[in-house]
């Protein structure tokens, strides 16, 4: 069984659509995945209840079946910050009562499973807490993904720095450009490369719909097998 905690360099790097491609290479190669997202703003009201797009899109790509509410246990409507979000439902998250919440979908041990959180390493929770809490709560290994465009070498340094400073392994990173007209694109990956202290797991072009199937096609096997320790054949 391996499990990782996935986040992002900020709001729209890419994180539902890099997590959605691991899963569904690791599903295409035969092995069991499952997902969980937590906490999810912006989710629309239907006959079932609140649903969000990218918790759905997760799901998709799970091989073991998962109800909605045990893959999306945090469900709120308006598009903003969680914690905000949350405090106007009149609910308080914490990082003991989703860990809780994710900890029943490791225990399935299906043989690839992404916890994805939401926004960048430091959204808040409540006053005191962030969602890299929940990470370290769980003690999972990070995937980071870089939303590639103007700004994202900051971001992507800072936030490495921090997945270490808080004790927890950065696993590998993956290059997903979410703004095609960014300049020197590939130089910027370059340094990306050269100056992130864990593995680039893959760099995938920008795609409008962001297809999980051929998302997955721009990963690199090599590269996952060996970070991540999956079993994924040539």
């Amino acid at each position: 069984m391996s499990a990782f905690f996935v986040t992002g360099t900020d709001t729209d790097a890419g994180k539902t659509s890099i997590a959605c491609a691991l899963l569904h290479k690791a599903r295409h190669a035969g092995l069991t995945t499952a997902a969980v997202k937590p906490v999810a703003s912006g989710c629309t009201r239907t006959a079932a209840g609140l649903r969000n797009a990218d918790a759905l899109a997760l799901q998709a790509e799970c091989s073991l079946a998962l109800p909605y509410a045990r893959l999306n246990p945090f469900a709120f409507a308006p598009a903003i910050a969680p914690h905000l979000a949350a405090e106007e439902a009149g609910v308080r998250l914490d990082s003991a009562g989703l860990a809780a919440a994710v900890r029943p979908v490791l225990a399935l041990g299906a043989d690839f499973t992404l916890v994805e959180g939401a926004g960048g390493w430091r959204v808040p929770l409540n006053a005191d807490e962030d969602l890299s809490d929940l990470a370290i709560a769980l003690g999972l290994p990070v995937i980071l993904v870089v939303g590639v465009r103007l700004g994202c070498i900051n971001h992507a340094l800072l936030s490495a720095e921090a997945i270490l400073a808080d004790g927890l392994q950065l696993a590998g990173w993956v290059a997903n450009v979410s703004d095609p007209d960014t300049a020197r694109l590939e130089r910027n990956i370059e340094t990306l490369v050269a100056r992130l202290p864990a593995p680039c797991l893959g760099r995938v072009p920008w795609s409008q719909p962001p297809a999980p199937a051929t998302l997955a096609g721009h990963l690199d096997r090599a590269a996952l097998t060996q970070a991540l320790s999956l079993k994924l054949e040539a």
